[in-house]
C-alpha cells in the first residue's frame, strides 16, 4: 500500500496551455519525488495553483492525483542515453529563432516558456537551423530568479525549456493539437542563470500519434549540460 509523500503544487505563472502546467515544469517537479532517476507520465492536465497529492508505491513510484484524478505518475528509471546532435553555435541558435512558428493566438501562445503573447516568459523561440535537417534552436538566458542561491538554474525551469522545442522539431510544417505524456531528462552539469545559452531539439522516432523527440541546453560553448527525451501524442485537432 503506498503512502502520502508530499503535497507539490504547479504556480499559475508557469502554465504551457492556457489553463494548466507547462509539461516540461510539471516534470520535473513530480521527477524530484522519486529518488534517483525518474521517467514522468503526464496522464492528464496538470491543474495551476492546485495542491497535489503525491502517494508513494512500494516501488519507488510515485502517482500525482487530483481530487481522485491521476495527474501523472513517476517512477524510477535508468540513467537517460541520447546521441546528441552536433552542438549549434549561439550566432545560429539566434537566425533560427527568427524563423520560430509559435503563435501569438491559440492554446500555446501565453506558455511561459515558448509563447510569443507572453511579455514576462523565457522566450525559447526554437526555429529550424539552416542546413541541419530537423534540428531546432532557440538561445536562452536564463533570468536570476530561476537559480537557486549557488547561481545554478532550478530544475523544473531546465525541464520546462527543454519541453517546448520538441513540438518545433516534430512538426515542422504543420500545427496539431499535440502534448507532452511522457519526459525523462538527464544533468550533466549546471546550467548558470545569467549566462547565454542554446536549446536545440530533434526528432527520434514517430510510431502513429506517438512522436518520440530529443532535447539539450548547451553551454555558449557548445557543451552539453543537460539532455531530455519527450514523448508527444498527437490528438488528431489542430491548433486553433
Amino acid at each position: 500500500m503506498g503512502t502520502a509523500a508530499e503535497t507539490p503544487m504547479i504556480p499559475a505563472a508557469f502554465n504551457g496551455p492556457l489553463d494548466s502546467g507547462n509539461g516540461g515544469y510539471a516534470s520535473a517537479v513530480f521527477a524530484a519525488l522519486v529518488d534517483g532517476p525518474a521517467a514522468v507520465s503526464l496522464r492528464s492536465p496538470v491543474p495551476l495553483d492546485t495542491p497535489l497529492d503525491a502517494v508513494a508505491g512500494d516501488d519507488g513510484s510515485v502517482r500525482v492525483m487530483n481530487d481522485g484524478t491521476v495527474v501523472a505518475e513517476a517512477a524510477p528509471t535508468e540513467p537517460l542515453v541520447l546521441d546528441v546532435p552536433d552542438p549549434v553555435g549561439v550566432g545560429d541558435a539566434r537566425a533560427a529563432s527568427r524563423s520560430y512558428r509559435g503563435r501569438a493566438e491559440g492554446p500555446f501562445s501565453r506558455c511561459f516558456v515558448c509563447g510569443p503573447a507572453r511579455e514576462d516568459g523565457f522566450d525559447v523561440f526554437a526555429g529550424a537551423v539552416a542546413g541541419r535537417e530537423g534540428l531546432v534552436a532557440s538561445p536562452w538566458t536564463p533570468p536570476a530568479w530561476t537559480a537557486d542561491d549557488q547561481g545554478n538554474v532550478r530544475d523544473e525551469f531546465v525541464w520546462a525549456v527543454l519541453d517546448c522545442p520538441t513540438y518545433f522539431a516534430l512538426y515542422p510544417d504543420s500545427y496539431p493539437l499535440s502534448f507532452l505524456v511522457r519526459m525523462r531528462a538527464r544533468v550533466d552539469a549546471p546550467v548558470r542563470a545569467g549566462e547565454e545559452h542554446v536549446v536545440i531539439a530533434w526528432p527520434i522516432e514517430k510510431h502513429g500519434r506517438k512522436h518520440l523527440a530529443g532535447s539539450a541546453v548547451l553551454s555558449a560553448g557548445g557543451e552539453v549540460l543537460v539532455m531530455a527525451e519527450g514523448l508527444l501524442i498527437d490528438t488528431g485537432g489542430v491548433q486553433a
